[in-house]
C-alpha cells in the first residue's frame, strides 16, 4: 500500500529507509537473524488472548463433536468427502462445495480490503500457536525478551541444557498433540482413535502420518516460526494488491508523531517542533516479525496490534494522548482525521452479509439424495392383456446422506404400481451412485390422455425421502 512519507522521510536515515529491500529476519550479510520480541500486554492483547483460547477451544473440540454419527468438520481427502457443519461433501457435489469455495475466496478480498489483516493477527491458527501458546511458554521458561538475548549468547552449562531441553520437550509434546488434532479433521475422530489404540504395524500409515506431522509442526514452531508468514504464507504476498489507502490496517499517525525526539519532562515539544513520538522503540521491540511500524504498512505486519499497546503505554506514562499508533486507513491519516467506519466500509460489510447469506442459501438447496427418472429412449408404450398400460423408466440416484438406503418407488398420485426391474429394493451405500430400470403400470381407464404427468415417489424403509415427476405416455383415449 503506497504511503504519504512527506514527513517521515525528513527522521529517517538512509539505512532506515531501505527497509523494504529485505524482510526483516534476514540480515546485512543474507543469514538468518533471530527475534526475540518483548512480552507484550494492554488492552488488544487481552482481547486477542482470549478470542485465541476460545479458538484454541473450538479446535481441539470440534473433531469429537458428531451429528448423526458423522463430525462436524471433517475434510477427508483421501476419500474425497467433506463434512461441513454436519452437511457431507461427496464428488457429486463438487459444483457445490466450488461455489462454496469461490465465495470464500471473494468474502476474503473483499474483508481484507476493508479491514486489512486482521485475520492474521487475530485468527490465522500459525499467528495463535507462535503467540499464544510457543511465545508463552517460552516466556515462561527463558523469560523476557532481555533474558532470552542472554540465553542465546550464554556458554552451553547445566542451566541453558535443562531450559532448552524442557522448553524443545514441551514443544514436541503439543506438536504432537496439534498433529492428532489436524489428522483428525481428516480421516475424523474414530479413525484417529483406532490408530492410537491399534498395533503400529496395521496402521504403519496412519503412525508415520503423525510422526511427520508432528516433526512438521516441531519445526515451524520452534525454528521456522514468523517465517511462515513473511516467506511461505501467500496470503502476506496478495495483501499488497488487495489493500488501498482506505483500508483499515495497523497504522502510525506520522502528522502527529514527526519529528521524533527524546522525551524531557517539562518541555512543550509543539513550540520545539517535536511530534509525539518520544522515539522509545517500543512498537518495535513488542513486533512478532521484527518491523518498525513507523516506516509504514509492511508486507511483514499481520495486524497484530501488540505496537498499539505498547505505544498507548508509552503515551500515557508521558502524558500524551493515545493513539499514536491505532487502526486507521492511510487517507484518514494523511487528512488528520480518524475515520473507522466510512461509507466504503459499509457498502463492502453489506456485500460481505450478501455473500454469507448466499452461502447459507447454497446449504439449504442441497438435499439427502438426488434422483433424475427418464423414460428410457427409443421405448412406446405397452398394453398388457389386464387393461393395464407400461412405461419403461430408467433411474439414477445419488446418497449425499452419511447413512445407507433401501430405496423403494411408488405411484403418488393416481392408482398404479411400480415394478422394479429384477430387484424389490435398491440399495445405495452413503456417498455412491446407482442406476436402476422400473416399470410403472397404470390402468387404460385411468388415461384420459396421450401424456400424463405423474409423481414417484422414493422411500426409504416406509419414509418417502424424494419426489419426481415425469410423464406417462399411453394411447389418446379422449373422444
Amino acid at each position: 500500500m503506497p504511503i504519504n512519507l512527506s514527513k517521515m522521510e525528513a527522521n529517517t536515515s538512509n539505512d532506515n529507509a531501505s527497509f523494504r529491500n529485505r524482510i526483516t529476519t534476514v540480515d546485512d550479510e543474507g543469514k538468518r537473524k533471530w527475534l526475540f520480541p518483548k512480552k507484550p500486554k494492554g488492552k488488544f492483547t487481552n482481547y486477542r488472548t482470549y478470542l485465541s483460547y476460545l479458538l484454541l477451544i473450538i479446535l481441539f473440540v470440534n473433531p469429537w463433536i458428531k451429528i448423526d454419527g458423522e463430525p462436524l468438520l471433517m475434510f477427508n481427502i483421501i476419500e474425497r468427502k467433506f463434512i461441513l457443519f454436519g452437511q457431507v461433501f461427496w464428488p457429486q457435489d463438487f459444483f457445490l462445495f466450488a461455489l462454496i469455495m469461490i465465495t470464500m475466496v471473494i468474502f476474503i478480498v473483499l474483508f481484507t480490503a476493508v479491514y486489512g489483516r486482521v485475520f492474521c493477527g487475530w485468527i490465522c491458527p500459525q499467528t495463535i500457536f507462535m503467540e499464544m501458546v510457543f511465545r508463552k511458554i517460552e516466556y515462561w521458561i527463558d523469560g523476557d525478551y532481555k533474558q532470552q538475548i542472554q540465553l542465546k549468547k550464554q556458554t552451553w552449562n547445566t542451566q541453558k541444557i535443562i531450559k532448552r531441553v524442557f522448553k524443545y520437550g514441551l514443544f514436541y509434546l503439543i506438536s504432537v498433540i496439534i498433529a492428532h488434532t489436524f489428522l483428525a479433521y481428516i480421516i475424523g475422530s474414530d479413525e484417529l482413535v483406532r490408530i492410537q489404540t491399534s498395533p503400529i504395524q496395521e496402521h504403519l500409515v496412519g503412525f508415520i502420518s503423525i510422526l511427520v506431522f508432528s516433526w512438521v509442526f516441531f519445526f515451524v514452531f520452534a525454528w521456522f516460526r514468523e517465517q511462515v508468514c513473511l516467506i511461505v504464507c501467500p496470503y502476506g504476498r496478495l495483501q499488497g494488491v488487495m489493500l488501498d489507502r482506505n483500508s483499515l490496517v495497523v497504522a502510525y499517525d506520522y502528522i502527529r508523531g514527526e519529528k521524533r525526539a527524546k522525551f524531557k519532562k517539562n518541555e512543550d515539544r509543539k513550540s520545539e517542533n517535536k511530534g509525539d513520538c518520544i522515539d522509545c522503540h517500543q512498537c518495535v521491540d513488542v513486533c512478532p516479525t521484527g518491523i518498525d511500524i513507523r516506516n509504514g504498512t509492511q508486507l511483514e505486519c499481520i495486524n497484530c496490534t501488540a505496537c498499539i499497546d505498547a505505544c498507548d503505554y508509552m503515551m500515557e506514562n508521558v502524558g500524551l494522548e493515545k493513539g499514536l499508533i491505532r487502526i486507521d486507513s492511510e487517507n484518514a491519516i494523511a487528512e488528520n482525521k480518524r475515520q473507522f467506519f466510512t461509507t466504503r466500509a459499509k457498502a463492502y460489510t453489506a456485500v460481505l452479509i450478501v455473500l454469507i447469506g448466499f452461502v447459507i442459501y447454497l446449504f439449504t438447496l442441497r438435499g439427502n439424495m438426488e434422483a433424475s427418472i427418464l423414460r428410457t429412449p427409443g421405448m412406446l408404450y405397452q398394453e398388457q392383456e389386464n387393461g393395464f398400460i407400461s412405461n419403461l423408466y430408467n433411474v439414477k440416484v445419488v446418497n449425499k446422506s452419511n447413512k445407507d438406503l433401501k430405496l423403494t418407488f411408488e405411484l403418488e398420485n393416481m392408482d398404479g404400481e411400480v415394478k422394479m426391474v429384477g430387484m424389490d429394493t435398491l440399495r445405495l451405500e452413503k456417498g455412491k451412485s446407482n442406476q436402476q430400470a422400473f416399470f410403472v403400470n397404470i390402468s387404460k381407464e385411468n388415461l384420459k390422455e396421450k401424456s400424463t404427468p405423474i409423481k414417484i415417489g422414493i422411500y426409504n424403509n416406509g419414509e418417502l425421502i424424494h419426489e419426481n415427476e415425469t410423464s406417462f405416455l399411453g394411447p389418446n383415449t379422449t373422444k
